[in-house]
């Protein structure tokens, strides 16, 4: 990690990896993570944590299995969204777009529990921000 401030906008420019989240620093024990994301995401849940979407660009949707159902929550640009801990979910973005997601360090990209992972789903604990 750095002492220096990060432009976020330079770490999206950093890499090309869709559904490949890069960790950009730390707070306390949570990894601040950016990732650019197209199409589908696999079904997946967190059994002990909740986890936080910021878009950064572009739109992002989150299918969620409820008890009372299933359901799709749509976040433009600019948009926040806690998916809670347990929850069955699905982020996709169709058009694409660039997220950040605050995780304990350590919480793999695809949950505790998941569907069998795509190839194009990287199923990583993050990696290091270069360059």
């Amino acid at each position: 990690m750095t002492n220096d401030p990060i432009a976020l906008a330079a770490a999206l420019a950093s890499f090309d990896a869709v559904w490949s989240p890069r960790i950009v620093t730390r707070v306390n024990d949570y990894d601040v993570r950016v990732a650019k994301v197209e199409g589908d995401h696999v079904w997946h849940a967190h059994d002990d944590t909740d986890e936080f979407f910021l878009v950064l660009d572009g739109e992002l949707r989150i299918s969620l299995r409820e008890p009372a159902g299933e359901r799709t929550v749509v976040l433009p640009r600019g948009s926040v969204f806690t998916v809670p801990r347990g929850t069955e979910h699905r982020p996709s973005a169709p058009a694409g777009a660039a997220i950040l997601l605050f995780e304990p360090t350590g919480t793999l990209s695809v949950g505790d529990r998941h569907e069998e992972v795509p190839d194009h789903v990287d199923a990583t604990t993050g990696h290091a921000l270069t360059g």
